[in-house]
């Protein structure tokens, strides 16, 4: 299959493009070329004058439309998760599962295996636990963190069998054998429901982690006397974070300056549930955000869109820069912006289209254009 798409805006992850059109074919971006160069003897697709970036990635989403994948690991919840995000121009989530229950989360595992092969939405699982700091577990449920063992890693990555893509650990509870384990295996080490020391922090960098999950959320905090994960995630010169922009996790202001901090290093994740009545992790909505059953502050009410809309009105952002913080900025640390994250030849043709209110009108995955 081979189409140009026209009549578009195209942002292409490193530029801004008037006046261009993408090239399509197998799949894969042939070439971004000016409307008036364009192949004659190409069918065309209008984009009707819309803006196209290239597709969004969410690191970390538990599920949607009532299916909750953290309390329900069933390809049924991860099809009404990976189709949302779909719809909402997002073209890779990693479905996250929370501290749980040993058996649930083999099931997690075993069910994201099988469903990566079926649908490409799906780039891996991401484990936020069990391997946490209880007192920094937040809508955590205690009675499932447990101490990480060299065995309890090696099961994991055997039920897998490469689909653990990102696993959010405490530094300060883990040891050095099971974050060698776990490196070995490619799985992404990020920092997360920790009340790590600077120290501790720092140590943990150095010793392979690349990332923060949810940055200022169940972490220890930048304090003048103790600088905490915060700070370390701050001083660090290649750690990574991600952000929930929705201004009740975090303050927008705090979000412009961890921004002005990091650069590229920091991501944007909607950290999205959805309402729950039934097993560990029982959600119900709050204005724009959801509460466990205690009235604890859980998840988000996000989308992708929605995160970059707020980084452009409420925190101030360049709309380039935010597509960035949704898109490459998570692909390269996924180690995956030589496909994705780039509206460049050769790279996927995963896109989509939106219009000045960032409210998405299309997405497409490997070339194939749904509207919406």
């Amino acid at each position: 299959m081979r189409y140009l798409l026209r009549n578009c805006l195209v942002y292409t992850g490193s530029t801004l493009l008037p006046h261009h059109a993408l090239l399509v074919k197998d799949g894969l971006i042939e070439a971004v070329l000016p409307e008036v160069a364009a192949p004659a003897d190409v069918p065309t697709v209008d984009a009707r004058g819309l803006s196209v970036a290239p597709g969004l990635l969410d690191l970390q989403v538990y599920g949607a439309e009532g299916q909750l994948f953290s309390v329900t690991p069933t390809a049924e919840a991860l099809a009404s998760l990976t189709q949302f995000a779909f719809r909402h121009g997002t073209t890779g989530v990693l479905a996250t599962m929370p501290t749980n229950s040993w058996p649930i989360t083999r099931q997690a595992l075993e069910v994201g295996r099988e469903f990566c092969q079926q649908q490409p939405g799906l780039l891996g699982i991401h484990l936020e636990g069990p391997f946490i700091n209880p007192t920094k577990k937040g809508a955590h449920q205690a009675a499932y963190i447990r101490e990480a063992t060299v065995a309890d890693v090696d099961e994991l990555l055997q039920l897998a069998n490469g689909t653990l893509k990102m696993m959010t650990l405490a530094p300060e509870m883990v040891s050095a054998a099971v974050l060698g384990r776990l490196r070995k295996a490619d799985v992404i080490l990020s920092a997360g429901h920790s009340n790590a020391t600077y120290q501790q922090a720092a140590a943990g960098f150095r010793q392979g982690f690349s990332a923060a999950t949810h940055l200022f959320n169940a972490m220890s905090a930048l304090q003048g006397r103790e600088p905490g994960l915060v700070g370390a995630v701050y001083d660090s010169a290649t750690a990574y974070a991600s952000i929930i922009a929705d201004g009740v996790h975090c303050d927008f202001a705090s979000v412009r300056i961890s921004q002005q901090i990091l650069r590229q290093r920091l991501f944007l994740i909607t950290d999205a549930v959805t309402n729950s009545q039934q097993g560990a992790y029982q959600f119900r909505s709050q204005a724009n955000y959801y509460v466990d059953a205690q009235g604890t502050l859980a998840g988000s009410a996000l989308t992708l869109p929605l995160a970059i809309r707020n980084c452009v009105q409420q925190v101030g952002l360049p709309l380039e820069e935010a597509l960035r913080m949704a898109s490459l900025y998570p692909a390269q640390l996924l180690g995956l912006d030589h496909e994705l994250g780039y509206l460049a030849p050769a790279y996927r043709a995963d896109f989509w289209l939106f219009d000045q209110e960032l409210t998405p009108r299309a997405t497409a995955r490997a070339g194939v254009l749904t509207w919406w």
